[in-house]
């Protein structure tokens, strides 16, 4: 549903601020502080605002005037890990966790529930995410809804999951908001209900939040809110590629080969595709060797296609798993061995095309010793799996099987023929 590490949106509540600050003091804080600490609302920042750079300065020279200041170590801290120096930052955001800063336990609470930048402990983490979610700060609220959701140092609860998520929701955190959507949206920890999970995602989708612009793009995509909308799913689905996200990439890349909105334009598309693909996304690298081995606004490479199906099946998606191993049994000079290989890992998957080639290569002894028995049984759940053209080819191997044998084979004799 979402990875932890968000960006802050605006909220409500937040840290005491000092009773008193210094001019270094206050240049720390203006380069590093959360919009949800009490008192810096106006100038508190996202951390894809911030300057890492200008803040770890201003920031180090605070602290080394006043070094027990925990909120100067807390925000420190946050330079630091949005630098992606999670090591060092834990050496800061230590000391303020213990001494009772909400931001710096919300930042290490996370940091420990998924062994970043120090070694893994999700009991720590979460208890730490419990104290500052008592204390009200609205990330915490978000991160323990996650650790509830995803069983992550405490037991899943998932109800409890939606519980925190609103109240986070309703302090503005956007990324809490885009959760408790898809809550609603799966019906986990609450009554399904697509209307209030579209209401949620709208909200966040406001704010600028990628995964809830794709999660709502996709609900317009597939008409779950009443009629399909290809145009506001595209819209959407362009908003949050523009921030990075590969699945909006993705979607964005089939709308637009497919002319969904304009006229189909296969390179265009082939770019969307490579921006997710590049990220790891497997379905686009599925979608790119598809493009690849077709020829679909580029020229065909079945050496492209192949590596790229290849990046998707080690994702482990079957479908690329499937094309791989038709790719290598259907080549000029097919490679029986490696056919064998990607068809059995999507047919072990569950793939009907990959159990339907299975069949295949059974039926005929490609790569394996002929056993129809083995071919039967493939076909078989590929055709239980509702594919047509192995419930073709079963029917068809069933009833090649069951009929008699052609020439004059052996002769049988009534008995009473034998005995004169």
């Amino acid at each position: 549903m979402w990875l932890r590490f968000g960006v802050l949106g605006a909220g409500l509540f937040a840290l005491a601020a000092p009773a008193l600050a210094t001019e270094t003091f206050d240049a720390c804080a203006a380069a590093a502080a959360s919009q949800y600490e009490a008192g810096y609302e106006a100038i508190g920042l996202n951390s894809d605002a911030m300057d890492a750079a200008h803040a770890i300065a201003v920031c180090t020279t605070a602290l080394a005037a006043s070094p027990d200041a925990a909120p100067l170590q807390a925000w420190l801290g946050r330079a630091y890990a949005t630098t992606g120096d999670a090591a060092t930052a834990a050496t800061y955001l230590e000391p303020s966790a213990v001494a009772g800063n909400a931001l710096a336990q919300t930042l290490l609470g996370d940091m420990l529930i998924v062994g970043d930048g120090v070694p893994q402990d999700m009991v720590r983490g979460a208890d730490l995410l419990k104290l500052a979610a008592d204390a009200g700060f609205a990330p915490a609220e978000d991160s323990l809804g996650l650790s509830y959701d995803y069983a992550e140092g405490v037991e899943q609860n998932q109800v409890e999951a939606a519980r925190l998520y609103r109240r986070a929701a309703e302090k503005g955190v956007a990324r809490a908001m885009a959760n408790l959507g898809s809550m609603y949206a799966e019906g986990l920890g609450l009554d399904r209900d697509i209307v209030a999970a579209a209401a949620w995602y709208q909200r966040a989708a406001d704010k600028g939040d990628p995964r809830a612009q794709f999660n709502l793009g996709e609900l317009y995509e597939t008409g779950a809110l009443g009629e399909v909308d290809h145009e506001r799913a595209a819209t959407l689905f362009r908003a949050a590629a523009g921030q990075g996200n590969a699945m909006a990439a993705n979607a964005l890349g089939h709308l637009t080969q497919h002319g969904s909105v304009t006229t189909p334009d296969p390179a265009a598309a082939l770019a969307l595709y490579r921006q997710a693909a590049d990220q790891g996304l497997a379905q686009a690298q599925l979608n790119l060797g598809l493009l690849y081995e077709d020829g679909i606004g580029v020229p065909r490479d079945l050496a492209l296609a192949r590596q790229y199906y290849r990046q998707a099946s080690e994702s482990g998606n079957s479908d690329a798993s499937a094309r791989l191993g038709l790719v290598y049994l259907r080549s000029g000079e097919a490679d029986y061995g490696k056919a064998v290989q990607f068809t059995q890992r999507a047919a072990d998957a569950g793939n009907p095309v990959g159990l339907d080639t299975l069949g295949h290569l059974f039926e005929h002894g490609y790569g394996v010793a002929r056993n129809p028995d083995k071919a039967l049984d493939s076909y078989h759940q590929a055709a239980d799996l509702g594919y047509r053209p192995a419930a073709d080819n079963l029917a068809r191997l069933e009833a090649t099987l069951s009929a008699p044998l052609d020439g004059a084979g052996v002769r049988t004799y009534p008995r009473s023929k034998i005995a004169n």
